[in-house]
């Protein structure tokens, strides 16, 4: 039986074939250039402007107490958090698409991302809850949404088109849910949740990123081992379960998996749109690649949403827009381009 080029770098004839690992992997050195690039630029760039020198200075804390601050505890900390919850939202992206076999099949398209803000809202209307709260009720709500759709779509098995028709009745059920905690929500309950509700990066501090930091980790280590068996899957139930994966038991698993990079992000930005969308697609068509690598579009989903962020902060300055807004802005454009391209195809 031949495999993908995804899973060996051999041609038919028996040729090794160097140029298709070649190219993935100078992708995934460029994207990862491009991200610390715009790092630097990000912690240089804004209403103090610092050079190089004033910013290596203040993280090796030989700089005045003043530009530390300013570098350390205001900017690389949102600049980190950026990189880390664009790097899960386009893991989390991959993960989806893989395992339904459709560029439609994001977490945010889905509903899964619904759920973990629905979680999050009840979390915020309901009980009053502190950021550890809400970011359990994120988690929470993303799984709970993730295993409603599973059981529903799930018919002697799992097909992606039912998948994302099932998910995405289940997103327009939560949106409705969502609409009514906010309106019967008091007044600064309500205005909480809708600053939230935009998805933003605003006033990220260390202590705000350390529970999602953990998840994510985890959440993805575990994905990266199973990703021989997530390309396997791509390949169809039957090849896969041939080459003796359970196909069933580790779409399951990559699914949870996927669940938690999402609802990670959810719980500490609130639900950020598009970047798992496009992200693995970008990435994919970079590499040259029938099929989305996770670390490509790691990589790719980092550097959107810190590009994302950039924008927001700067190109109405001084007003911040959140960073959902530049996101959907561009993903919508993204997704109408998608959709058009499918239809043709």
């Amino acid at each position: 039986m031949s495999l993908p080029h995804t899973l060996h770098i051999g041609r038919p004839d028996g040729v090794i074939n160097w140029r298709m690992p070649l190219r993935l992997l100078l992708v995934n050195i460029s994207l990862l250039a491009l991200c610390l690039a715009m790092a630097v630029a990000a912690l240089c760039y804004g209403t103090l402007q610092l050079s190089l020198e004033q910013v290596f200075a203040a993280l090796s804390g030989e700089a005045p107490k003043n530009l530390v601050t300013v570098v350390t505890q205001w900017r690389l900390p949102r600049i980190a958090m950026a990189l880390l919850l664009g790097g899960a939202l386009g893991m989390s992206g991959a993960i989806f698409q893989s395992i339904i076999r459709n560029p439609l099949g994001s977490p945010d398209v889905i509903g899964f991302n619904m759920g973990a803000y629905t979680g999050a809202l009840i979390a915020i209307t309901l009980f009053n809850g502190g950021y550890y709260y809400i970011a359990g009720g994120a988690l929470a709500g993303g799984i709970l949404a993730a295993l409603a759709i599973y059981l529903l779509a799930w018919r002697q098995g799992i097909a992606g088109f039912r998948l994302i028709i099932v998910g995405i009745a289940i997103s327009a059920v939560l949106v409705s849910t969502n609409t009514w905690l906010i309106i019967t929500a008091s007044l600064e309950r309500a205005m909480d949740a809708a600053m939230w509700q935009a998805g933003s990066l605003n006033g990220m501090t260390w202590q705000k990123a350390q529970p999602a930091t953990a998840f994510i980790v985890l959440a993805a280590a575990a994905a990266l081992l199973m990703g021989k068996r997530l390309q396997l899957l791509e390949m169809g139930d039957d090849t896969a379960r041939a080459l003796g994966v359970n196909a069933e038991g580790s779409r399951l698993w990559l699914m949870l998996f996927g669940v938690t990079l999402t609802a990670a992000v959810t719980a500490t930005a609130g639900p950020i749109s598009f970047i798992a969308l496009a992200a693995p697609q970008i990435a994919r068509r970079l590499a040259g690649q029938s099929s989305v690598t996770l670390t490509s579009s790691a990589l790719m989903g980092a550097a959107l949403l810190l590009s994302a962020d950039v924008v927001s902060q700067h190109l109405f300055a001084p007003i911040q827009l959140p960073v959902g807004v530049v996101t959907v802005c561009i993903g919508g454009l993204y997704l109408i381009w998608l959709l058009i391209r499918e239809a043709r195809r």
